[in-house]
């Protein structure tokens, strides 16, 4: 049967069909794109032919057991799946509450995984897998999974960050530890996923505590787009409160601190490896308050590797993973720079593993005669060269050091993710970004649609464009509005 849809007027040479004209139309395999070029001197045509190409089907997936902890090692098995193409792998994701708001756990080439799970839902423990099998030309079947409970294994998270307030030379033995110097990105992202996420909840928990006792929030954290925090009030507070903030504060940006390293030696590889490894630096860096300087510099480092990967790879990854992976960069890179920022503009606590590092004896100290750290006119205030002074100055003064290295790599990562999504970005197509850290938008537009344009930001705010702009490109020049 023959389908013939007309389009005429059009006066520019670009054309772009959304995927809702190929979903409205399902049963359609095959399709003919023809355009017909009229001017007053001769007529042309030129025409593309191709076929949609097909899911993986006919095959199942199934999980066991069906409920554990955190350290549980859940059963994955696929089997049966089917494509004429040949079926490329699997990824598996997760959700608790809302169906779009999946995160990634795992990639594999193989049918069977084994899988450790972050924890389920806050009220029920319950979480939604979903397997997306894949063919080796992107096209994908998703598969629901039987629901699951999963709760935290809290003796041995608390065992980790026990152990770790000593040192952190004795941890080799540690389960969660072993894992984390395994080498597979799998496992070591799904181990920082679930302890992020316990901590996550726990820092929540303890901002909320703190303001209910009458401090405020800009004096504590950086509060996320989507924040309910209520102010707090600085008139009185409990003293005893906060000194017990302070002490978890601190307990869990050493713990912070040392799961950012094993994510540096992480290699990305295709675009389910960028999301997997980019989504577990998001909910690392997801406390800010909690992130000390080495590991916001380790965080922005990694993120900038990703979306430079990303960037080199995005004409052939398709457009829905370039997103999924470039959200996730762009969050961990806010995150980061609203970390290293949040000292120095008083919204949140020096950490102390920051400021003894600042003030530690360097190892060339000896050796190096020109050294900023022994340099006291750096540090003093004025007259001021008491050694109190020069300690808090000096790790000010490092402080801005890392602060200036992060803006400008948070420029570059930027400017990299905008570029991996811009090539999929075609005339009148945008993309939005919005999420509890960062809000983003991208629009391919004419130039001539730029006068007069409105641009929506986050809440009420908006971007009024003049209606006299001029450009010296022709009007139905494309450019791209971020």
């Amino acid at each position: 049967q023959l389908f013939i849809f007309t389009i005429l007027g059009f006066n520019i040479s670009n054309f772009t069909a959304k995927n809702n004209l190929f979903v409205s139309n399902a049963l359609i395999n095959y399709w003919r794109f023809e355009v017909v070029y009229s001017s007053s001197l001769q007529n042309g045509s030129s025409a593309i032919d191709f076929e949609i190409n097909q899911p993986p089907q006919n095959g199942s997936c199934s999980i066991n057991p069906q409920n554990g902890t955190t350290t549980t090692l859940f059963n994955i098995l696929c089997s049966n799946w089917q494509d004429s193409d040949g079926v490329q792998g699997y990824s598996f994701q997760s959700w608790t509450v809302d169906y779009t708001q999946q995160m990634i756990l795992a990639y594999s080439p193989v049918s069977t995984v084994q899988l450790r799970l972050p924890t389920g839902a806050d009220n029920t423990s319950l979480l939604h897998i979903v397997v997306r099998i894949r063919d080796t030309l992107h096209c994908i079947t998703e598969y629901n999974l039987s629901s699951v409970i999963v709760v935290a294994d809290s003796e041995l998270i608390d065992s980790l960050v026990d152990n770790l307030q000593t040192s952190t030379t004795g941890l080799t033995n540690h389960p969660l530890v072993q894992v984390l110097n395994s080498g597979n990105q799998n496992a070591i992202s799904q181990v920082i996923n679930s302890l992020s996420q316990e901590f996550n909840k726990i820092n929540l928990e303890s901002i909320q505590t703190i303001v209910a006792n009458g401090i405020p929030t800009s004096n504590i954290v950086v509060s996320p787009l989507d924040s309910q925090y209520q102010p707090g009030s600085s008139t009185s507070f409990n003293a005893s409160v906060l000194t017990e903030y302070n002490e978890q504060l601190n307990i869990y940006a050493n713990v912070r601190d040392y799961l950012m390293t094993f994510t540096t030696d992480l290699i990305p590889t295709n675009g389910d490896s960028i999301a997997l490894q980019a989504t577990a630096l998001t909910q690392l860096t997801q406390s800010p308050n909690q992130l000390t300087r080495t590991a916001s510099m380790l965080g922005s480092e990694k993120c900038y590797q990703l979306a430079s990967t990303l960037s080199s790879i995005a004409t052939s990854v398709p457009y829905e993973d370039v997103q999924i992976a470039a959200t996730q960069i762009a969050q961990c890179t806010s995150n980061v720079l609203s970390a290293i920022n949040g000292p120095l503009q008083q919204r949140t606590n020096v950490l102390d593993l920051d400021f003894s590092r600042a003030n530690t004896l360097p190892s060339d100290y000896d050796t190096d005669l020109e050294s900023v750290w022994s340099n006291p006119n750096l540090f003093a205030d004025g007259n001021d060269f008491s050694w109190e002074t020069i300690e808090k100055n000096r790790n000010i003064y490092y402080q801005k050091q890392a602060a200036n290295e992060i803006c400008t790599e948070v420029e570059q990562t930027i400017s990299l993710i905008s570029s991996a999504l811009n090539i999929h970005l075609n005339l009148d197509q945008s993309l939005t970004i919005n999420t509890s850290s960062i809000f983003m938008s991208m629009e391919t537009i004419s130039v001539d649609s730029l006068s007069n344009k409105s641009v929506e930001q986050i809440g009420e705010a908006r971007i009024q464009m003049p209606s006299n702009l001029q450009f010296s490109a022709t009007n139905s020049s494309s450019l791209s509005v971020q």
